[in-house]
């Protein structure tokens, strides 16, 4: 009996050992097998809090200890390269507390690396976990990265991670030549559908750095990740790639009401518990909206009534009433539909609530900003249908995947 029970616990220790491993090897879980191209070479570190391997040691650490590689410099995107600092908070640079290297800000008065932020650097590395959605402006910084190694002839290496939205999501319009920011870097769909590494290969072959320049590019792709894959496919913790995507899911509300959070009119539920999950004001009838918004029918979401009272931020202790956003089917829901389904019900409720009139000019911008051109914005307030919008915004995303499935790695 003894043996039977002995046999039981040891075949469950297998179980929980083998199902408790991640299932897919991150760039730099890559990297640690084989470095040798490293070994000489003086490295600059581009990451943050989000830039551990798949037992979540950080990068820092684990370059800062290769045999024969010498970290020389790190640099910092917004909130940090350990993730203290707060959302839009400028930073500064520093010394790192831990290895005692110059951290060099990103974030502050300077978004791209300087010449003398890089002099002595053989190579410059890029390790940051992305959402997958074109206003996060992770993947801005590391344009302007890739521009600045390629200027001063610095090989670039991108370490591979998972899109938390699939690489299979494609939404949004193309970001248009006047509307480029710095939550908008790339003439690319709101959500774009591909890891950093791919994206990294499409803006340097496609010729989108400043004057055509293209860097020695070398991406360090991930074993075990495939397109269809969700962040729960993957077996791999979650690290907070900023404070208000503390989870995995977060990625896919973002994607949902970020661009009408940009009018300051709407909260989007930053500033309560629910980042990005909600979408309200005070002066609505959440009974009404959820109910309006749910006869819609729309696929794989659904909408609950709230109410909520924000702890921080712009609608701070005012009582809010809307909705709680419930993905049902990750698959079938079009994420960035539903803030502009949002408006079409309220305006219908509301007519004379006018969110674009009730918004400053530069709120505005920021909305236009993250569309990725005016015209979005100017086509759906004729009638505040996004039936109106809906051609544009899936034909410019199905157009885009089609052109970037040449950089597909996986």
């Amino acid at each position: 009996m003894k043996k039977i029970f002995s046999l039981i616990f040891w075949f469950l220790v297998f179980l929980n050992t083998t199902f408790s491993q991640a299932k897919v090897k991150l760039g730099i879980d890559v990297l640690q097998e084989d470095y040798k191209f490293l070994i000489g070479k003086k490295v600059g570190l581009i990451t943050n809090a989000t830039g551990v391997d798949s037992k979540l040691n950080s990068t820092i650490d684990i370059i800062y200890k290769l045999p024969g590689v010498k970290l020389v410099a790190l640099f910092g995107p917004e909130h940090g390269v350990r993730g203290e600092v707060p959302a839009g908070e400028k930073i500064e640079s520093y010394i790192d507390n831990k290895t005692g290297l110059p951290v060099y800000s990103l974030y502050g008065q300077t978004r791209k690396p300087t010449k003398e932020m890089l002099k002595g650097i053989d190579v410059l590395i890029y390790d940051i976990q992305d959402i997958g959605v074109r206003s996060y402006t992770y993947i801005s910084t590391m344009g302007l990265a890739m521009e600045a190694a390629a200027e001063n002839n610095i090989q670039f290496v991108v370490l591979d991670r998972p899109n938390p939205l699939t690489g299979e999501k494609f939404e949004g319009s193309i970001v248009r030549k006047n509307f480029i920011s710095f939550i908008g870097q790339f003439p690319i769909p709101y959500i774009y559908g591909l890891t950093c590494g791919e994206l990294a290969k499409m803006i340097n072959e496609e010729g989108w750095l400043s004057n055509g320049i293209k860097c020695d590019l070398k991406v360090i792709q991930m074993k075990g990740w495939k397109r269809n894959m969700r962040w729960e496919d993957t077996g791999l913790q979650w690290v907070p790639t900023s404070p208000h995507i503390p989870h995995y899911y977060s990625a896919q509300f973002y994607a949902a009401t970020g661009i009408l959070g940009e009018l300051g009119v709407i909260s989007e539920g930053v500033g309560y518990t629910l980042p990005f999950q909600l979408l309200g004001a005070e002066w609505i009838d959440e009974n009404l909206i959820a109910q309006s918004l749910n006869n819609l029918k729309i696929p794989g979401v659904k909408f609950r009534p709230l109410v909520w009272k924000p702890f921080y931020g712009r609608f701070q202790n005012k009582i809010l009433h809307g909705v709680q956003i419930h993905i049902e089917d990750f698959r079938k829901v079009n994420l960035t539909s539903i803030q502009f389904l949002f408006l079409q019900e309220m305006k219908k409720i509301y007519p004379d609530k006018n969110p674009f009139e009730l918004a400053s000019t530069e709120r505005i911008r920021s909305f236009d900003l993250a569309t990725g051109w005016d015209e979005i914005r100017k086509i759906f307030s004729k009638e505040f249908e996004f039936n109106s919008i809906k051609t544009i915004w899936e034909n410019e995303a199905n157009d885009f995947k089609n052109k970037a499935t040449k950089y597909f790695l996986y």
